[in-house]
């Protein structure tokens, strides 16, 4: 009772009466123990800032949460650039390769691989092989060179195997599961860049300033099964001669094109002043971002905007449309001028 006043021991030490005692000690009491819960309330308050700083200082981190060290981006950019694609890769370009045969036999797939195995084999191992078939050809080089490691031709022919004639075709309805193919895709884009830069690569060798052969190789390279789709199908007693990748290029020839590019600029030129390694990885990266975005998003082609605004500017687009015009309204003015005359 150290808060008690000295009035208030006086008037205890008077000796008044018991009930006016007890009151003024209940009213003591109270005032005492409002005082004592003021004390610990202001204790509190004085204490609460020093306790929040030292726990903010006992949980800052030594160095802030920020992005990615650049030198761990780029050792990952590195290893990216040395992954070996055999046997993985290779598995995964081959098993979208026979699918995409095998999708385009349609319903009769099954009865045709039962029917025609020799020109299933050989349309599955042209869309396979087809990029480096067709950029030895363009090189002067063996054709058949393409075909020379024996265990990536046993590799084709296994996969091609499971997606034909594998016991009540798990082997396609597994390939064709949508986590499954989109691993696939992904492991494919990789395996695309790849081949890009290495047709870009091959061809300085050839043709050290000869920076549109150069494009062409890496863009074969990138998608090869696209330019000899048509002989592919023929192979399979199918002649389309209007599926021509120059006059419809799909997004894969396009984004191929794009790489090769920026590959010949990244090698042949200053231009580019980032290492190979990131630029590489950065291709990497926006070719299996699209692709995902082609199977989960339906984007199937990023390009066409882009294109219609070329075209419109550089290709007669806008003049045409002016022309148009132009021959409309002359028309419409002498439609009225006939009218007049014939109401005259």
């Amino acid at each position: 009772m150290g808060w008690v006043g000295a009035r208030e021991k006086r008037a205890i030490g008077s000796g008044n009466c018991g009930g006016e005692s007890e009151r003024l000690r209940a009213s003591i009491r109270k005032r005492a123990s409002e005082r004592e819960e003021g004390a610990r309330l202001g204790l509190a308050v004085e204490c609460a800032p020093v306790s929040s700083s030292n726990n903010r200082s006992s949980k800052r981190p030594d160095k802030p949460a920020t992005a990615m060290d650049p030198e761990a981006f780029l050792e990952m950019a590195n290893q990216v650039t040395k992954l070996k694609m055999y046997p993985y890769f290779d598995i995964a370009h081959c098993t979208l390769c026979c699918l995409y045969v095998r999708d385009d036999l349609g319903t009769g797939s099954l009865p045709f691989s039962r029917k025609h195995p020799l020109a299933n084999w050989l349309s599955s191992m042209l869309t396979i092989f087809a990029g480096g078939l067709l950029t030895n050809f363009l090189l002067g080089e063996p054709v058949l060179g393409a075909l020379k490691n024996n265990q990536q031709l046993l590799l084709a022919t296994a996969v091609w195997y499971v997606i034909f004639y594998s016991p009540f075709d798990i082997g396609y309805k597994i390939a064709k599961f949508l986590p499954i193919k989109v691993l696939l895709a992904a492991m494919k884009e990789v395996y695309r860049v790849k081949k890009i830069n290495d047709g870009v690569t091959h061809a300085a060798k050839v043709f050290p300033n000869g920076y549109l052969s150069m494009i062409l190789i890496g863009t074969i390279k990138g998608n090869g099964s696209g330019f000899l789709k048509i002989m592919e199908r023929l192979m399979r007693g199918v002649w389309t001669p209007t599926a021509v990748e120059v006059m419809q290029p799909t997004f894969p020839t396009k984004a191929s094109i794009a790489a090769a590019i920026i590959f010949v600029l990244d090698k042949k030129t200053d231009l580019i002043s980032a290492p190979h390694a990131l630029v590489y990885f950065g291709i990497c990266i926006f070719f299996v971002y699209f692709k995902l975005s082609s199977l989960l998003l339906g984007i199937h082609d990023p390009f066409i905007p882009f294109e219609n605004l070329f075209c419109a500017i550089f290709m007669g687009g806008i003049w045409d449309s002016l022309a148009q015009t132009l021959a409309g309204k002359k028309g419409a003015a002498a439609e009225k001028g006939s009218d007049a005359v014939k109401n005259g």
